[in-house]
């Protein structure tokens, strides 16, 4: 049986890994780039550090098996990623781009971490939290990615957030559906990213 808790500091190491299990439109990313750091570094740990409040974990009772994180405000996450979390971690991938050992993804995702705040401010005013959503593929046919969402939406709705939005490769045609199917609007677009938004 499975149950949504809450996120605990005990937790970290494995939110990393599926992270990482799962950073490849779902499927798993380890040894895609030169250390496996780099999308938990971007996409998990920043925001359980920040906003552990924000972060709940499905758990099959033998450990996490997905999570949904996030942040109630955008803006002043953005901002605090870039004024004091990065710095922790940005000479790790900044060798590896100097040497030549990152790829072009990899060079492309560091980017997108030094190059926040790219989003409409109309956007980023009527839906200023945005989450993400990461679930091994165990939980799948098990319904735990739209109780994961509607717990998280419950979070930010106790808060007074009015939306919420996601950006999904363009490629990952299957979570299009399923962002689709939770209630979620296409609101933009960009080369390599779609983006949704729901009111809350």
């Amino acid at each position: 049986m499975t149950e949504i808790r809450a996120y605990r500091s005990t937790d970290r190491a494995r939110v990393a890994e599926i992270c990482t299990r799962t950073g490849d439109s779902g499927g798993d990313a380890t040894g895609h780039f030169s250390t496996d750091d780099l999308l938990p570094d971007i996409y998990a740990l920043p925001y359980v550090d920040h906003e552990p409040e924000l972060a709940l974990l499905v758990d099959a009772g033998a450990g996490a098996i997905g999570y949904v994180l996030g942040t109630a405000d955008t803006v002043a996450f953005d901002r605090w990623f870039v004024d004091s979390w990065w710095p922790t971690v940005a000479d790790t991938y900044a060798a590896a781009v100097a040497a030549g050992t990152a790829s072009q993804g990899e060079r492309a995702i560091v980017r997108s971490a030094t190059e926040r705040g790219g989003l409409p401010q109309e956007l980023l005013a009527g839906y200023p939290a945005h989450l993400h959503i990461d679930l091994l593929p165990e939980t799948q046919g098990m319904g735990v990615g739209r109780r994961l969402i509607d717990a998280f939406c419950e979070l930010l709705r106790e808060r007074g957030v009015p939306g919420v939005h996601l950006g999904v490769g363009v490629g990952n045609t299957g979570a299009h559906r399923f962002y689709e199917r939770t209630g979620f609007t296409r609101v933009a677009e960009d080369d390599g990213a779609i983006w949704y938004a729901k009111r809350l």
